[in-house]
């Protein structure tokens, strides 16, 4: 045997493939770190403060009555706003870091094999699934074909553009020179005005939310008629295969 041979290093796709056939033996699969699991739901709840303090900021509720200065509705939504911002925003940075640092199930989000022919015929072998034209799908491991499209070009870069529209709004507020200003002040005239930048900004919210409700549609789904588990693999790092 030569020395290659020796140091062969698994490709992700064959040491998927092999846990594949561990899991089918064995029932179950360690596929999600800690720190994955751990992200996730942190995201999740700070998307779902983004998004119901992000409608309220463009369509603010009825005028309260009394003094202004006794009432500060607005300013909690407000900051509640960009709190949850910041938090998304560091996550995504730590989350690209794990991407990394962890096993090859957590670069799935960053990157797909676009040019492997193999791959668009597991997408729409799978989107064929999701139709209800075949019975059974193939089983993976990690994220199947289809969901990794959608994370990446539905989630990732959809995220990105939410920090990166949010913070240039943001910027104004705190004003020429300020950080923000300056990692994110070119933003807004890229687009023409602030008012733009706001209705893309909201646009995206809506993209997100749609987004979130196909995902859990999706994976609720799996859980029942795709025989693996999904929701609770995102809580025990496990995934486990049923008869």
């Amino acid at each position: 045997m030569s020395a290659t041979s020796q140091h062969h290093v698994p490709t992700g796709a064959e040491r998927d493939a092999l846990e594949l056939q561990q899991g089918q033996t064995i029932r179950s699969v360690y596929v999600y770190e800690a720190p994955v699991r751990l992200w996730h739901w942190i995201n999740a709840l700070s998307i779902t403060v983004l998004c119901v303090t992000g409608y309220f900021i463009g369509q603010p509720l009825p005028t309260m009555p009394g003094e202004a200065s006794a009432h500060y509705l607005m300013g909690y939504i407000r900051f509640a706003h960009f709190a949850a911002g910041y938090i998304m925003a560091i996550g995504l940075v730590v989350r690209a870091y794990w991407a990394l640092v962890g096993n090859h199930h957590a670069k799935e989000l960053f990157w797909v094999p676009v040019f492997q022919k193999a791959y668009w015929l597991e997408v729409f072998n799978m989107l064929r699934w999701y139709l209800f034209l075949i019975p059974k799908p193939n089983q993976y491991v990690g994220h199947n074909p289809l969901a990794r499209f959608a994370m990446f070009f539905f989630y990732l870069l959809l995220s990105i553009f939410m920090v990166v529209t949010g913070f240039a709004l943001y910027s104004e507020g705190s004003q020429a020179g300020s950080w923000q200003d300056h990692l994110f002040g070119w933003v807004i005239p890229l687009f023409g005005q602030s008012q733009d930048v706001h209705t893309w900004h909201r646009m995206g919210m809506w993209g997100i939310v749609v987004f979130v409700m196909l995902h859990i549609y999706a994976a609720i789904r799996e859980d029942i008629m795709g025989r693996q588990s999904i929701v609770s693999t995102m809580i025990s790092g496990h995934r486990t295969f049923k008869e």
